[in-house]
């Protein structure tokens, strides 16, 4: 089959600017191979939690408690002809009395757009638990279960074995749950119990554990000795139904050089699967612990028989350009890929046809391209495959123009099936001399240019060619009907021209980017605030960014117009506009209305203090006590509107006529500071001082037989604790108290009214900051 030249040549041009800016795609299809043996991973690995690269090993967890790791491969398989699964696992030195929880393998729908893993703990982040929902479009999860919570029904998970022990639990268990989607779905299909026998069991002498040891257990990665464990996963396409035939098997060694084969379950899954799927694998511990890795991932397509090889086309003709680089792209519309569903991966060259190797027996090889052929040098030019699939470039050596030259192509499909080759012949032309893209009458070459909305700017291709044709490209895109050497711009974008010439080869101009003005944002905080009167306020330092090294700042208002820095010292109240331009330009951004005030008046301040109710301020007025309260009353300017009181003893207030109690002697520096509706600020300070923990006053005598001053009875304040004591003469004591309350002593002993006479006090007390107070004196009873 041959394709002529007018066609490709046009697929030729088209491909170069369309692909040129083309991130390359990732590895899509089969095979898929992993060993997680080397120091990365494929680019489409992603891990999650826990999950770490180590040791030759990909560790899901360790064997801590608490843990859960995923990782999933962000490959789109296609799901028509089914597939294969190969791992190994390592399940070991768990520290406690348990091991726990397990490895879950799940598949996800491949074209779903965000990945989101299940709840962990039992449900090993495939099934819903709880609160947490399951994983995301989720088609199928196996779990290898340790502690045995994945195949109950616990946790709000759907369904479980009929029997589980007496912990509820069925530990050592493999089980296949099928699709779900958050909260919904996961139900259970199958469960084999790996320790027993029975329905839920497997065949007798079959038995093995899901782990291959506790505490002090290594990795076991040899199949000769005991604890090794490789799963064998097909989902083969059901030719009678929906979804597929599922087998699951594992390679498994619970004696000394005898590795065995046991079938876990062999049976239909009658779900509908996505057109592509994702595969992943996930792993916790909780209470409980275990290592839980894997190593060697193997994924194939099942129905290999049924696949064909792709078809691929001679291509003649095909026109390159000499001395540059030329980009190809071979779609799949041209060429035959008969497996439904399948898309071309990759293309390698070949100097001849005896040079096509027949496809490798390791079907790892063909995960990529091998990298021998996606580079040929020949005498005539360099043949390079690009990472986006089908692509290619040509670049052709001068000397070869008006030549052809031949090489052969195969092309592998997303199932890993190749063609047998083909050739491709090429014309080598004469490419133009190089154009420039100019300010049309200027001649220096430039990147950028900034043009005001509605201006127009005229761009001019020139070079030393006759060029036959040209075309205009804005942004990568064709301009429809622009032709001509020159252009008006009047559009922001990247600009390119394109001369072609009598032969058809491009020459590609720079690029020169046009610009709208991109305004740096304008924000402040209005109004902006002189506090002193007769100040000037710096709009300057409100302007986030200010750089008027490439910005023009212009404000008007006020019968002013004020541009740059005459904005430091912005001296009139009033509202004004803020504008700002690019100095290459005339146009101004729109403009953001603003205030500027400035004091008039200045703030004033002050304030005063009492014992409350008292008018007593100082030692002069009767002293101020620790446990007073005291009365602060704001004296300030009616404009304050906030007030924030320091008392100085690291208490504070926002009242404007706060009360507050010391609790202790000392010197207090109280301050004031007071805000108006525009934010200024005045601050006052006075100091208050307590000298006095207490005051104790004796009186020098009392009459008790008349109405007033009947008992002898000494005022105090500021005492916590009090003790009376009255003597006799003789030193007898006749009268004790301790009684805060106390009326005193009404100068009888045991009920009889004691003669005139001189008494002796003694008064012993604490006061409020913990001072000891200890007074005598005498006294006269007066009949």
């Amino acid at each position: 089959m041959e394709r002529e030249l007018k066609r490709i040549f046009k697929i030729v041009v088209l491909s170069f600017f369309a692909l040129l800016g083309t991130r390359a795609s990732a590895q899509i299809g089969f095979p898929y191979c992993e060993t997680f043996q080397t120091p990365g991973t494929q680019a489409n690995t992603v891990f999650g939690g826990n999950a770490r690269l180590t040791e030759g090993v990909l560790r899901l967890t360790s064997n801590q408690n608490d843990q859960r790791g995923y990782v999933y491969i962000d490959v789109p398989f296609p799901s028509t002809y089914g597939l294969k699964v190969e791992f190994e696992y390592f399940s070991y030195g768990g520290t406690g009395l348990f091991l726990a929880d397990g490895i879950s393998m799940f598949l996800f729908d491949g074209d779903a757009p965000n990945f989101s893993p299940g709840g962990f703990g039992g449900s090993l982040g495939y099934a819903q638990r709880g609160n947490e929902p399951g994983l995301a479009n989720a088609y199928l999860g196996i779990g290898f279960d340790e502690f045995g919570g994945f195949g109950v029904s616990s946790e709000g998970k759907n369904g479980g074995f009929s029997v589980v022990d007496g912990n509820g639990r069925t530990p050592n268990s493999i089980v296949l749950r099928g699709p779900g989607n958050g909260f919904t779905g996961y139900p259970f299909v199958v469960g084999r119990k790996t320790t027993s026998t029975g329905n839920d069991g497997l065949t007798p002498g079959g038995q093995f554990e899901i782990s291959s040891g506790g505490g002090g257990s290594t990795r076991v990665t040899d199949p000769m000795q005991v604890g090794y464990r490789r799963v064998n996963m097909e989902l083969q396409p059901d030719p009678d139904g929906i979804g597929f035939f599922i087998t699951l098997s594992m390679v498994v060694t619970t004696q000394p050089g005898l590795p065995r084969q046991v079938t876990i379950f062999d049976r239909p899954y009658d779900f509908p699967a996505p057109k592509n799927l994702k595969i992943g694998f996930a792993a916790s511990t909780g209470g409980y612990n275990n290592y839980h890795e894997i190593r060697n991932l193997k994924v194939e397509v099942s129905a290999d028989d049924a696949l064909q090889d792709p078809l691929g086309v001679d291509f003649t003709d095909f026109a390159s350009c000499a001395g540059q680089e030329n980009q190809f792209y071979i779609t799949d519309e041209d060429v035959m890929l008969p497996n439904e569903n399948s898309v071309i991966r990759c293309i390698q060259f070949y100097e001849s046809l005896e040079d096509i190797e027949a496809e490798s027996v390791d079907v790892c090889s063909q995960a990529r391209c091998l990298e021998q052929n996606r580079v040929l040098i020949l005498p005539q030019g360099v043949f390079k495959a690009s990472d986006q699939a089908g692509g290619f470039t040509f670049f052709p050596n001068e000397e070869y123009i008006d030549d052809e030259v031949t090489v052969y192509y195969t092309i592998t499909d997303s199932y890993g099936k190749s063609s047998k080759g083909n050739a491709m012949t090429l014309e080598i032309k004469e490419s133009p001399k190089p154009i420039n893209l100019l300010i049309s009458g200027e001649n220096e070459i430039i990147e950028q240019f900034d043009i005001c909305k509605g201006e127009t700017i005229v761009l001019e291709g020139k070079g030393s060619e006759v060029y036959q044709r040209y075309e205009w490209r804005k942004d990568g895109i064709l301009i429809e009907g622009a032709n001509q050497p020159v252009f008006s711009v009047q559009e922001e974008g990247e600009y390119e021209i394109i001369g072609y010439n009598r032969k058809n080869c491009p020459a590609i101009s720079n690029k020169v980017r046009v610009n709208l003005p991109d305004y740096p944002v304008l924000a402040v905080d209005s109004p902006v605030v002189g506090c002193t009167p007769g100040q000037t306020v710096d709009l300057t330092s409100q302007i986030s960014g200010y750089d008027p090294t490439r910005y023009d700042y212009q404000l008007s208002g006020m019968g002013l117009t004020l541009v740059n820095d005459q904005l430091k010292a912005v001296k009139v109240s009033g509202l004004y506009e803020l504008r700002v331009k690019l100095k290459s330009l005339d146009c101004y951004s729109d403009p953001i209305s603003l205030e500027v005030f400035i004091q008039e008046k200045e703030l004033t301040i002050n304030f005063d203090f009492e014992v409350q109710g008292t008018g007593i301020k100082d030692d002069a007025s009767g002293g101020i006590f620790p446990d007073d309260v005291i009365q602060f009353t704001d004296r300030s300017d009616d404009r304050a509107e906030n007030w924030e009181w320091d008392f100085g003893d690291g208490s504070s207030s926002t009242d404007q006529n706060p009360t507050h109690v010391f609790g202790k002697k000392g010197n207090f520096e109280v301050k004031l500071v007071i805000t108006d509706k525009y934010g200024c600020q005045k601050i006052f300070t006075k100091t208050l001082s307590i000298t006095r923990s207490y005051r104790l006053m004796v009186p020098t005598g009392f009459t008790p037989t008349k109405e007033e001053n009947k008992t002898f009875l000494p005022k105090f304040k500021g005492l916590v604790q009090f003790e009376l004591l009255v003597f006799n003469t003789w030193g007898e004591l006749i009268f004790k108290t301790s009684d805060l309350e106390t009326e005193g002593w009404d100068g009888t002993l045991e009920g009889r009214l004691q003669d005139a006479g001189i008494f002796v006090y003694r008064i012993e007390g604490i006061a409020t900051d913990g001072e000891k107070v200890s007074e005598s004196g005498k006294f006269r009873l007066i009949r």
